[in-house]
């Protein structure tokens, strides 16, 4: 099971906690949709911020979410990765 989260009001002047329930969603602009996991945490998110967003139950799974390293590491490892090739 999945839940389809839209963000459908502003959060502009919304206390930090409901700011940051929201930026823990994903969810960055007006209008924005996830599809997340169906667990006890996210279903606290979205009871905090429940004025702003929209949500569904949506049969399926979520996509699991990807892990990205820091950009300072990508460019290091570019980086050797050339000077590697040049050699």
């Amino acid at each position: 099971m999945a839940l389809k989260i839209k963000l459908v009001k502003s959060f502009a002047g919304a206390p930090f906690d409901q700011v940051a329930a929201i930026k823990g969603l994903g969810l960055k602009k007006f209008g924005d949709e996830r599809l997340l996991k169906d667990t006890p945490a996210i279903r606290g998110m979205i009871f905090k911020v429940k004025h702003l967003v929209s949500h569904e139950v949506v049969a399926g799974e979520a996509p699991p979410s990807k892990r990205r390293k820091p950009r300072k590491t990508v460019l290091r490892e570019a980086a050797r990765a050339k000077e590697a090739t040049a050699e």
